[in-house]
């Protein structure tokens, strides 16, 4: 998601510049915070349940454990970025926009302790043959799991390198077998204030939508996520289902999935309805139109020190330009 405060466009005078040892201390916080946050799930959950009158399962308690951050069966291997480094998992697990878990950057990490991501259940809806909800174990055990390291380029300029574990969409949605009806696939994140702190601010109009053309969904590329760096993913980072589109804007990479819903018209996603001027529909990245309130032309790769040159489609035009053949990109943006 983007940030609604982001002046990409100035450097900050060198009296406001963090020094090195205490940014490097303050990260160091924020990693143990986070392995902190995955090891307490079971605690958490289980005082949560207590609460409430219920009391947490033992098979309940070892699947919260093991969803924090349990190693995955991974049956192929590919690189999609050009043989660039990896960014360091310390900064993609710590460095994150998931605004229902707050809006600074450090904030998912911080609280994902928070979040529960088993049980958990994906609604399949709309415009399909036989609409259903599933356990995500059964999800994950429809498809032989792939690691695919694709580049992501965030909507406030800056990127990262990240190997994903997960899914083609392309395989879920012909397993769901839609509709001649369907033209669009929406997604919707949960809606639980007591697991998503954030969503207690009315940030943005919870749930929050996106949305893919068919067509776009169906691309090879597409993909839904359970992992990355070999292991499921931590809830900072969208568990327990996220979705990865490498050539569009970060923010279009829904996270916490609970509903996959084929529709017939194009869904009015959280940050067009938001911000309409500044993140449109498709969010394909494009260093030829400018964020209104900075440029898209370069970006800053996490982890390096210098900024480096934007590329269409996010590098990825060779495989998904024809998608858009005829369409103004400045428009449709």
């Amino acid at each position: 998601m983007p940030s609604r405060r982001s002046q990409l466009g100035t450097e900050p005078p060198a009296s406001e510049i963090t020094p090195e040892t205490r940014y490097l201390r303050r990260r160091e916080f924020i990693r143990n915070t986070a392995l902190f946050a995955a090891t307490a799930t079971a605690v958490g959950g289980g005082l949560r349940f207590l609460v409430r009158g219920r009391r947490v399962t033992d098979r309940e308690r070892a699947q919260t454990v093991a969803a924090a951050r349990a190693p995955l069966p991974i049956a192929t291997r590919s690189e999609y970025a050009g043989g660039e480094a990896l960014t360091a998992e310390r900064d993609v697990t710590s460095y994150n926009n998931f605004y229902e878990l707050g809006t600074a950057k450090e904030d998912p990490a911080a609280n994902a302790h928070t979040l529960r991501p088993r049980p958990w259940t994906v609604t399949i809806a709309g415009e399909v043959r036989r609409p259903r909800t599933v356990d995500i174990d059964e999800v994950l055990g429809w498809f032989p799991l792939e690691e695919r390291i694709y580049r992501m380029r965030c909507v406030e300029a800056w990127s990262m390198v990240i190997p994903w574990v997960g899914f083609p969409l392309a395989d879920f949605l012909a397993r769901l077998e839609p509709t001649s009806r369907a033209k669009y696939v929406q997604f919707t994140t949960l809606v639980d204030p007591e697991q998503l702190p954030g969503q207690r601010r009315r940030v943005l109009d919870w749930p929050y939508v996106e949305g893919l053309r068919l067509d776009e969904a169906m691309h090879p590329l597409a993909l839904l996520a359970a992992g990355l760096y070999g292991k499921t993913l931590p809830g900072q980072n969208g568990a327990p289902l996220r979705l990865v589109v490498p050539w569009k804007y970060g923010f279009k990479g829904i996270k916490s999935i609970v509903e996959i819903r084929l529709v017939e018209r194009q869904p009015t996603t959280t940050w067009s309805a938001a911000a309409p001027n500044e993140y449109g529909f498709f969010a394909n990245v494009n260093p030829a139109v400018d964020h209104p309130r900075w440029s898209q032309a370069t970006e800053r790769r996490i982890g390096e020190l210098h900024r480096r040159p934007t590329l269409p489609f996010n590098g990825y035009g060779a495989e998904v330009a024809h998608l858009y053949a005829g369409m103004d990109l400045a428009t449709y943006f």
